[in-house]
């Protein structure tokens, strides 16, 4: 065994030879790739896949694409979800050397992205088997949840959950359904929380109306509405083309810097 390297019990499963190739370097483990979409139709991988899962468990690392999800998602079902682990690398634009133009998406693959990132999906993964093993989450994430926490039935919830899904590392495209089996099985609800309270993600839309605006009196609660005045040229005849005019001071901009000028 490899000290430098990150010891896995599991088979690592990747799209193709080029993360495959990338991985050698990273991890010590049995690396199987499915190359790309073969595996929906390859029955003897399908049946290699099923035994190498049941034997000594899976660990899915694949690309943070649309085609990447759809790989997942089949082999899961194929092998049982009781038997894998789910290894996520978060969305990050860009193009591999080897590649004369970005993917469809302009997103890297596992074989593009930094080490410190894949080691990272890795670890959290395994830090979630001996929960998923237990199975002793008790107290499960809800829609409710993400609901309170503003992940969800607001206005501005689709910028939030990608923000919540960046800062967890976890790519943006997951739906709530998945979003809520992720969440379930790499978390428990106390540390979620904690992740919420150290973000700008707990705030709720009250709390947010409640922050100062321009006015200093919290957003929406300016009494006195600002109104820009169109500039008008001074009658003839005013002295200096001034005396017509005074500037209109606004309630809480008593040095009259505001632009607003009315005759």
């Amino acid at each position: 065994m490899n000290q430098n390297k990150l010891n896995l019990t599991q088979a690592l499963v990747v799209e193709g030879k080029y993360d495959a190739a990338r991985l050698v370097n990273l991890v010590d483990a049995t690396i199987l790739t499915t190359d790309g979409f073969a595996i929906f139709k390859n029955k003897t991988m399908q049946a290699l896949f099923k035994r190498i899962a049941a034997a000594q468990g899976m660990i899915l690392l694949t690309d943070s694409d649309a085609a990447g999800f759809k790989i997942r998602h089949y082999i899961t079902g194929l092998v049982g979800a009781q038997n894998v682990l789910q290894a996520y690398i978060p969305a990050v634009p860009g193009k591999e050397p080897r590649k004369p133009e970005p993917g469809k998406e302009g997103l890297l693959g596992v074989e593009g992205v930094d080490d410190a990132l894949i080691l990272q999906g890795l670890h959290t993964a395994l830090a979630a088997a001996p929960l998923q093993a237990q199975q002793q989450n008790t107290d499960p994430i809800t829609y409710t949840d993400l609901y309170e926490w503003g992940l969800s039935g607001s206005a501005n919830a689709s910028e939030r959950r990608r923000t919540f899904l960046r800062i967890l590392g976890l790519p943006p495209r997951l739906s709530k359904k998945e979003i809520i089996q992720v969440l379930n099985t790499l978390y428990t609800r106390a540390a979620l929380q904690a992740q919420l309270q150290a973000s700008t993600l707990h705030e709720t839309p009250k709390r947010l109306a409640e922050k100062p605006d321009l006015c200093g009196r919290g957003a929406g609660r300016c009494s006195t509405p600002v109104r820009a005045v169109p500039r008008q040229r001074p009658q003839s005849g005013a002295a200096g083309g001034r005396g017509r005019f005074r500037r209109r001071h606004h309630r809480n901009d008593p040095a009259g810097r505001g632009p607003r000028l009315s005759v």
